[in-house]
């Protein structure tokens, strides 16, 4: 056998993985099963001692819960100060990670791994807090118990009956570069608890009955065992790999079983399974593709699939490989995956054969080495269901035996011609050519009348006496034999490279499907895009029509995408699909569950629910799904199932996205109407209720200006009232554009005339030019557009600087300018200062919607408008309206200006 070194890039991917943990700091996790079994303690324990080895360690976080024992350990230790947080009315302590990596120790101590920090955190969770801090180069010890791996939180939850809701990815366990298990009996631990050093008194009582019972605790012991000693292998096998240690290092029994088409493969898997239960070890078997041997048949096929399935549902891992030689295979794989005992069944043919062709037996025993070899025989146990395959003999076809006479007619040709030029052997070579060429175009069977019909031929025309079958020499019948044989052997060597290329092409068919769908599949944004591409590309590449379900908002599924053509969907195949999706398993045709149906049901599984179902129908005249297919489909799903999940959490994001805005915007209205609204009704309620004081006379000056304020305040109060109302209509689309013909300086006039009040003694200077054409628009819209323009000009102007009116044609618009000598917009804020509630300073109140509203209107009317600071102080703001064609106005006239 060939020595087994590692890829170059499985070579180069390590070491790329290593240099970046030399830059990272290590990870040490003291690992419990439960609350008190002294993970604290341990780790405060094993940091003194590197303290005294003369570290510079440095306490982040630790959880003393007011144990005296663990509390003197933090003696003489530099603990972080905590940062405080502010929520909801109460400030919240968490660990301060700027600090702690301004001050940058060699060794770090962060208790409770799977916290959850207070909200305004840098991080969600502690652990990503470990992450930051190892990628900045500090070692880390930290705690963990079992129960918040997530991976194991469902386990636990069986267990104790309580949900587990702190939990921290598995790959935190992966990262860490050392676990210490801290471990001590159940009887111990409830001892602890009963003495008040795991909780206070008040609450230990409580414990013991719920989480802190024998049979939880002896549970959990086992689990976080189990779990440290996966942990430990897995560490063991990256050293294996990375050192190319090929023999087997038994310290965990993992057990492979050889399984096939035959029968006895039942009694096989069910013997490994026992066996594995029985040693507490995986297990896995595999199935190995030998295009050198017999092509199965479609029955041989189904056999192989039942066979399969009986090993997953047992628990097995199944692995289907291909080799030339199924012994090296085995042994090259159980080796690459630390296999301890292998187990195979006992020869049942002949012993002939194997002295002829070889054992895989005697091979695998011989090679074993370290590795145990279980040889199993036995009956062939009670057979698996399987579709009812029709057997289909092999028959002669006359196009099988025209292509022979065929190409031996033509070899027997070109020997004629060749004849006088050269030797018998030469002639001879023509007709393994013969051979070769039709093994590459046919089967076996024409290429055996091939080379049949060749010897026949050379000893009919060229060996001596020609024309005959006469042999002249007994040392042709050696002649003869040879020729046949090698016929025969060339025959089947091209035979099999012919299989091996087409096994070559439909695993490269099924790879490029795979990737095509992945690559189409990531730019997908749409969940009936998702949908009917999965169908269209399984229709495509396994010529079956298909259905995608996707639960609505009730969670009832409901068909998403479908063939065009596709079978019709009875409430029987509903319920398969519904079993499907509850269960998460494969249900109907060719399955074990609910086989009467029509088609196949495949769960759409990502993360941890089931996101959709997809049913696949076999076309007529296919008896079963084949493993192969099988695969592509369970792949076909896994990525659907992913896509879905993605569109799903984006449209969650969104939503949620929506939601905050929403929510933002809502507080900033509510905000601002009530600053807002509160300041006029203030000074009306102000004015009013001096009015009313009867022990006060006043004037008719004084009464004058109190009613005076009562109006403009009042004044100011509706126009607040009038922005928010359009504001909402325009939104809602509740505002329709009545367009006029009409002249803008007609529409600035009434706009002056309006707010004359507001302007009161303030210079104003209009520049309209008298060749202004008519413009198309609503009159009313583009009055309150000026209005809200020189409201706000008047709040921003001083008292003693004009507002300035002016209007030009630029190109195909008219633009209309408002520009003041203000306090000018803010730097960077001339587009922002148009969207709602957004002022530019607090003066003259309002809530910030009359310049949203300008825009929409003048949007609504196909223009533009902008905001920006004049020189020498002050803002400009600008609209446009289009130029249209001018209305005819000789049969009736437009009005005087």
């Amino acid at each position: 056998m060939e020595e087994q070194r590692p890829s170059p890039d499985a070579l180069l991917a390590q070491f790329k993985q290593d240099e970046a943990r030399k830059r990272q700091g290590n990870l040490k996790i003291f690992f419990g099963s439960a609350p008190g079994v002294g993970k604290t303690y341990a780790m405060l324990e094993a940091a003194r001692q590197k303290k005294s080895e003369g570290v510079d360690v440095i306490v982040g976080i630790v959880e003393t819960h007011k144990r005296k024992e663990t509390e003197q350990l933090l003696d003489g230790l530099e603990v972080i100060q905590r940062k405080g947080i502010e929520y909801r009315g109460s400030v919240l302590y968490e660990f301060d990670i700027d600090q702690a990596l301004r001050r940058a120790p060699a060794l770090i101590l962060m208790d409770e791994l799977a916290h959850t920090n207070a909200p305004e955190s840098r991080h969600k969770k502690r652990w990503q807090d470990v992450f930051e801090l190892l990628e900045a180069g500090m070692d880390v010890y930290s705690t963990l118990n079992v129960q918040h791996v997530e991976s194991l939180s469902d386990v636990v939850t069986q267990i104790t009956g309580i949900e587990i809701r702190e939990t921290l990815p598995d790959l935190v366990i992966e990262r860490a570069d050392e676990i210490a298990l801290v471990d001590i009996t159940p009887d111990e631990l409830l001892q602890r608890l009963k003495d008040g050093k795991v909780y206070m008194p008040e609450l230990a009582d409580a414990a013991r009955g719920n989480f802190f019972r024998m049979g939880n605790l002896l549970a959990l012991r086992e689990l976080a065992l189990r779990t440290t000693a996966g942990r430990v292998d897995e560490q063991m096998q990256s050293y294996r790999e990375g050192k190319s240690v090929k023999e087997v290092w038994p310290a965990s029994e993992r057990i492979l079983v050889s399984i096939s088409s035959n029968p006895r493969s039942i009694r096989l898997i069910r013997a490994a399974k026992r066996m594995a239960t029985g040693l507490r070890a995986e297990w896995i078997a595999v199935n190995v593709e030998a295009p050198s041997k017999v092509k199965p048949t479609k029955a041989d096929l189904v056999k192989l699939a039942g066979h399969i399935r009986l090993a997953e549902t047992l628990g097995a891992e199944t692995v289907t490989l291909t080799a030339q030689k199924a012994s090296e295979e085995i042994l090259h794989y159980a080796r690459s995956r630390n296999v301890t005992k292998i187990i195979i069944g006992k020869p049942a043919h002949p012993r002939w054969k194997d002295i002829i062709f070889g054992s895989m037996l005697d091979e695998i025993v011989r090679g074993s080495g370290d590795i145990d070899v279980y040889v199993i025989s036995g009956d062939k146990g009670q057979p698996i269901p399987a579709p009812a395959i029709k057997s289909k003999k092999q028959k002669l076809a006359m196009r099988d035996i025209t292509l022979s006479v065929t190409t031996v007619a033509i070899c027997t040709a070109v020997d004629q011609l060749m004849y006088q030029y050269v030797a018998l052997a030469d002639i001879a070579m023509v007709y393994l050519l013969g051979v070769v060429f039709t093994a590459t175009r046919a089967g076996k069977v024409p290429s055996f009348l091939t080379a049949l019909f060749g010897v026949l031929a050379f000893d009919f025309f060229f060996v001596p006496p020609r024309y005959s079958f006469e042999i002249a020499s007994p040392g042709y019948l050696v002649t003869f034999a040879v020729m046949f044989s090698i016929a025969l052997v060339i025959s089947r060597l091209t035979s099999r490279v012919k299989a091996q290329a087409d096994v070559a092409r439909q695993r490269q068919q099924t790879t490029a499907s795979l990737y095509n769908l992945s690559r189409r599949l990531v730019n997908k944004q749409d969940l009936d895009h998702v949908c009917a591409l999965v169908i269209n590309h399984v229709t495509e590449v396994l010529s079956s029509r298909a259905v995608v379900f996707v639960p609505d908002e009730l969670g009832k599924l409901e068909i998403k995408a479908a063939t065009s053509d596709s079978f019709a969907l009875d409430q029987k195949e509903y319920v398969v699909a519904k079993w499907c999706f509850d269960h998460e398993q494969r249900a109907g045709f060719s399955t074990d569950t609910l086989s009467g149906a029509k088609a196949m049901y495949l769960p759409l599984v990502s993360g941890a629910k089931a996101v959709g179902v997809l049913g696949v129908l076999i076309e007529p005249g296919q008896e079963y799904f084949d493993q192969g297919q099988i695969h592509i489909l369970e792949s076909f799903a896994n990525q659907t199932a992913v896509a879905i999940e993605r569109i799903m959490l984006v449209n969650e994001a969104q939503h949620a996205m929506l939601k905050v805005e929403t929510e933002t915007m809502r507080n900033t209205l509510l905000s601002s109407i009530s600053h807002d609204l509160r300041t006029p009704l203030a000074a009306i309620t102000g004015a009013a209720s001096t009015l009313l004081e009867k022990d006060m006379a006043f004037d008719s000056n004084e009464k004058h200006e109190l009613l005076l304020t009562i109006y403009e305040e009042a004044e100011h109060l509706n126009q607040i009232i009038r922005n928010i109302l359009n504001m909402t209509r325009i939104e809602a689309g509740g505002i329709t554009v009545k367009k006029q013909w009409q002249f803008i300086d007609e529409i600035v006039g009434g706009a002056l005339n309006r707010l004359s009040e507001k302007i009161g003694d303030k210079p104003v200077e209009v520049n309209f030019p008298e060749d202004l054409p008519m413009l198309f628009f609503d009159p009313l819209l583009i009055e309150q557009v000026m209005m809200n323009l020189l409201d706000n000009a008047i709040k921003y102007t001083p008292h003693d600087t004009p507002i300035e009116l002016s209007a030009a044609v630029k190109e195909t618009n008219v633009v209309v300018e408002v520009k003041d000598r203000g306090p000018g917009v803010p730097p960077g804020e001339e587009e922002r200062i148009f969207d709602k509630f957004v002022r530019s300073s607090s003066k003259g109140g309002g809530i910030g919607l009359g310049l949203t509203i300008c825009r929409a209107v003048i949007t609504a009317h196909g223009g533009q408008i902008s905001a920006q600071n004049r020189q020498g102080g002050g803002a400009v703001f600008s609209f446009s309206l289009p130029v249209e064609n001018q209305p005819d106005t000789s049969a009736q006239p437009m009005g005087v200006r």
